[in-house]
């Protein structure tokens, strides 16, 4: 496979660079819900039912803040290598930012009793 720099096809309209992601996000989404799964299900052979809820909060809190930041990245109308630069940097903010309000949430309302 070749790269080249020329524009994707559809690129001015957000819905057509979205269908263009969807496929890479959504093979990643499947190997982090893979991942989250297998972990969970190890988490809660040694640790538990606790040990298994804590490794799934994590997994969907991390695969919720990518979710997010995939979005974001892909409605960035970039024209240039700045603009894009720009536009991934914001993505990765509002990506840490979700992670930590949501591990917040979570350890606020996770009761262990």
């Amino acid at each position: 496979m070749v790269y080249n720099f020329a524009a994707l096809p559809g690129a001015d309209r957000t819905n057509a660079m979205l269908r263009r992601l969807s496929k890479p996000v959504r093979v990643v989404t499947g190997w982090q819900l893979a991942a989250t799964a297998a972990l969970a299900l190890a988490a809660g052979a040694m640790s538990g039912w606790h040990g298994a809820v804590s490794a799934a909060a994590g997994g969907l809190i991390s695969i919720c803040a990518g979710l997010v930041a995939a979005v974001i990245a892909a409605r960035n109308g970039a024209k240039s290598a700045g603009g894009v630069l720009v536009g991934a940097l914001a993505a990765e903010a509002v990506k840490i930012v979700l992670a930590v309000i949501l591990l917040l949430v979570v350890i606020a309302t996770y009761d262990r009793a």
